[in-house]
């Protein structure tokens, strides 16, 4: 696939939602709870009628939608074709699509230590420790609830921070969320790696990472 082609298909992906962390997320804005069970079970029968399903979040006033093909670890023309589908039911029902401030959250965890760390992380939390040479080092919920922690190999020197947190977001988010920050006291500390990630920090040097899609395999 060209360059060319490649943004073309991540344009499509972006109207039916945003590419958050292999996934396609959006949010559907509904009236009250029973408005969106309503589009919950809409979604649920046509992704049954199409063997293709989400993950769903059901709030009061809203309904967080994923999609993501488990086979392929990431997203497919099949995510595609459903979101269209999911912004359809949203339409009829009446209800509003708002994916432009969704995100995904991880956690990370900078240490020297890397091979006898993850052991003990993995217990406390209950997740399942992946490693292979596609995704790292890191540990995933089988649940998908609790963000995904990754290990970072550092230095031993002290002090040094020790987590920091990555926030997966739509690049048109990117720079609002950086004003933001450096509005409420915060630096950036580098945007060597943009567009792939910025670095921030708050006041006291904690830091945090703004990722996208881009620039990525």
């Amino acid at each position: 696939m060209s360059y060319e082609q490649a943004d073309r298909t991540a344009d499509r992906r972006r109207r039916a939602g945003r590419v958050l962390l292999g996934g396609l997320q959006t949010r559907i804005l509904t009236k009250n709870f029973a408005a969106g069970l309503s589009v919950v079970n809409a979604i649920g029968a046509a992704a049954e009628q199409m063997s293709h399903h989400p993950d769903l979040d059901l709030r009061y006033t809203h309904v967080d939608v994923r999609l993501t093909s488990h086979d392929e670890g990431a997203v497919t023309n099949r995510d595609v074709r459903l979101a269209r589908v999911i912004s359809s039911i949203a339409a009829d029902a009446g209800a509003r699509l708002e994916a432009s401030n969704v995100s995904r959250l991880e956690l990370a965890l900078d240490t020297p230590a890397g091979e006898s760390i993850p052991p003990f992380w993995a217990a406390v939390l209950a997740m399942e420790h992946l490693s292979c040479p596609d995704i790292g080092d890191e540990l995933r919920d089988p649940a998908d609830v609790l963000p995904t922690v990754w290990f970072q190999t550092s230095g031993s020197e002290e002090p040094r921070q020790r987590w920091h947190l990555d926030i997966w977001v739509d690049p048109a988010q990117v720079q609002p969320r950086i004003d933001a920050a450096l509005a409420a006291g915060g630096t950036l500390v580098s945007d060597a790696e943009a567009p792939s990630f910025w670095v921030l920090a708050d006041p006291e040097g904690n830091r945090a990472c703004l990722c996208t899609w881009q620039s990525r395999g």
